[in-house]
């Protein structure tokens, strides 16, 4: 049985190949898949982002080799920057008892 992390992991890997296509050697996400996985799977995060070219700039941020795709290690670095920023949120959530 797999464990909890595990279980994580999978998830964001079928998430990632649910929207990415086949480019070559390599599964990518180009401009429109990404936003459209980041309104199916992060609805919440888009909602709350003011600027309303706000999935234009993570592609531009993510896509470090410049090739007009992010590929997976690019989504994951996505995943960790929210996961940060969602962590610091419920350490303060913590130190004020709300959880």
């Amino acid at each position: 049985m797999p464990s909890e992390l595990e279980t994580a992991m999978e998830s964001l890997i079928k998430v990632f190949h649910r929207y990415a296509t086949k480019e070559g050697k390599k599964y990518g996400l180009s401009r429109g898949q990404l936003r459209q996985l980041m309104e199916n799977e992060l609805s919440n995060f888009l909602k709350s982002q003011k600027d309303p070219a706000a999935v234009d700039k993570i592609m531009k941020d993510l896509d470090s080799n410049c090739d007009g795709q992010v590929d997976f290690e690019e989504f994951v670095s996505l995943v960790v920057g929210l996961s940060i920023a969602c962590e610091q949120c419920y350490q303060q959530e913590m130190k004020m008892g709300r959880k």
